[in-house]
């Protein structure tokens, strides 16, 4: 029979599991948004939010439960250390999502700066970043965090040439001033996404190696 420590460590595995998953449909209705695809309804984007701050709340509350009442050892210390620290990540992750969705809908004739400036390749490499976050927690798969690593690195690089690009056809060009801007406003929040994402991985390398990698290359402790 599984002690309570156990019960609760597993309890909070799967909520993180479960608060990773709709983080990340967050993100995919953000990318549509932009990308002026189908969205779901304002409501049921609002719901999701709303379990996701109420999984963050109960994540919080087992790990004050475990610490106040069990005697954690080392390795499920560094797990529950990391399960606040990824569970604030995540709901970040929420947030910046809602932002977008709420910001693009403002943004008009913003199709053809997303066709011009390669956005549409920026949005889906910070989806695939998001599901790649959640493959990490669920198989604690180091190769999964290098991959991670790279492909912040790359949504980084992208965004950064794309800002500089719309900003220059904004000078030219008036009439993209306000669509422009609005894009650039949700640029960084995707590059913001992304971030939170390799904290995420970070915080998983942590739970694997009692090592800490923050502000580090993934290669250099290899």
């Amino acid at each position: 029979m599984a002690s309570h420590l156990e019960t609760e460590l597993g309890k909070l595995r799967s909520i993180i599991i479960k608060i990773g998953g709709l983080a990340e449909s967050q993100v995919a209705e953000a990318v549509k948004s932009v990308l002026s695809e189908p969205v779901l309804e304002s409501k049921e984007v609002k719901k999701t939010e709303n379990k996701i701050d109420k999984l963050d709340v109960k994540i919080d509350d087992i790990c004050q439960s475990v610490f106040a009442l069990q005697q954690p050892v080392a390795s499920d210390l560094r797990f529950i250390i990391s399960a606040m620290q990824i569970s604030r990540e995540i709901e970040r992750i929420g947030d910046l999502s809602m932002s977008i969705i709420k910001l693009t809908k403002s943004i008009k004739e913003k199709h053809e700066l997303i066709s011009k400036f390669d956005i549409t390749d920026i949005v889906r490499g910070v989806e695939d970043i998001t599901v790649k976050t959640n493959e990490c927690f669920l198989n604690m798969d180091e190769n999964t965090i290098e991959e991670i690593f790279t492909l912040n690195t790359d949504i980084k690089s992208k965004s950064s040439d794309a800002i500089d690009n719309i900003i220059g056809e904004m000078k030219n060009n008036s009439k993209t001033v306000v669509s422009g801007t609005n894009l650039i406003i949700a640029l960084k929040h995707f590059e913001r996404i992304a971030d939170h994402s390799t904290n995420v991985a970070e915080s998983v390398y942590f739970m694997i190696n009692a090592k800490t990698i923050k502000h580090e290359k993934f290669t250099d402790k290899k």
